[in-house]
């Protein structure tokens, strides 16, 4: 597989990342080491989540998409959706957000107990969803 410029999201002129190793390894190192954090912790946040690769970037599914992380040229992204980051609004004023986007630098990873927040709010928005759409069963 043809390695992915540096700061590019996957290997773009190859064929698409399959894998979140995949997507990783044709990273720059330092960001591969940043999101590579970022992936322990959703791991250790959501154990029961399943990794997938969604829009050419990894994602974590859990009863619907869960949250998801990428890299780009001049910052990481971590994509929570819009809820969790309207939850903790006041916690992530040092970083740049949008709807449901988190920006932060390459080689600064978002703090653990920030992206545990952030995951278990998520897990919670999507189990609430699936019991209300089981009860109108």
């Amino acid at each position: 597989m043809k390695k992915a410029k540096p700061g590019t999201t996957s290997a773009k002129k190859g064929a698409p990342v399959q894998t979140v190793d995949d997507y990783l390894a044709a990273l720059p190192e330092e960001s591969r080491a940043t999101l590579e954090k970022l992936r322990k912790l959703v791991k250790a946040a959501a154990p029961r989540a399943t990794e997938v690769i969604s829009y050419q970037i990894p994602m974590y599914k859990h009863h619907g998409m869960l949250v998801g992380f990428a890299a780009f040229k001049d910052h990481c992204s971590f994509f929570p959706g819009a809820n969790p980051i309207a939850t903790l609004k006041d916690e992530l004023k040092a970083y740049e957000t949008s709807k449901g986007t988190i920006r932060f630098p390459i080689g600064k990873p978002l703090p653990a107990a920030l992206v545990k927040k952030l995951v278990k709010t998520r897990i919670a928005e999507n189990e609430k969803r699936l019991n209300e759409k089981l009860k109108k069963r």
